[in-house]
């Protein structure tokens, strides 16, 4: 089984997932910005307990069992304040998902911490594919996926927090992966 590592990016610090960090997520998490794509089982309104109750009981036993890896995004400048958190997941066509409080949207984090995650899902956990669902009206998250060298595989309708949405498929292969991240150096 695979520990979560913390990770360090440029400008951020990945950290595991920790119970102690429900906290700070129930504080920043329950604004609709961050949650109308998310999948449809996160409650809304939401709850006061929920994050206690997702960290312990849904990411940190996914954790244990070696199905998931958690992190939580930290600005260098600020590493006591989570900004975000993105996890891999051993699911069927849903193996990495991510949320960003919107002050830091449209800055780059998003995009530098999943290629950090990434290359940990294809050269620590050895996997051949990454797959990750989006709804089609969440372009910011397709524009991280387009940009770093993921595809568009399928499309369907998905129970989103705000309702069925349209919804596509995006995946990169280990070699895609690895051909991008060469000619991105």
């Amino acid at each position: 089984m695979t520990v979560t590592p913390e990770i360090i990016t440029d400008r951020l610090i990945l950290k595991p997932l920790r119970s102690e960090d429900a906290g700070q997520i129930q504080r920043v998490f329950p604004r609709w910005e961050i949650v109308r794509y998310l999948v449809a089982s996160v409650p809304w309104p939401y709850p006061e307990g929920a994050a206690q109750h997702y960290v312990d009981n849904v990411a940190l036993a996914a954790s244990k069992e070696g199905t998931g890896w958690f992190w939580t995004l930290r600005r260098k400048e600020d590493a006591q304040t989570l900004i975000g958190v993105i996890c891999l997941m051993m699911l069927p066509d849903n193996n990495r998902g991510f949320w960003l409080v919107p002050e830091w949207q449209g800055q780059g984090y998003m995009s530098e911490a999943c290629e950090a995650v990434t290359e940990f899902w294809f050269e620590s956990l050895d996997q051949p594919v990454l797959r990750a669902p989006k709804a089609v009206a969440n372009t910011r998250s397709k524009n991280i996926s387009s940009r770093s060298g993921m595809r568009l595989v399928g499309v369907d309708k998905r129970q989103y927090v705000a309702g069925e949405l349209d919804s596509e498929l995006w995946e990169i292969t280990r070699d895609e992966w690895r051909k991008w991240k060469n000619a991105s150096v």
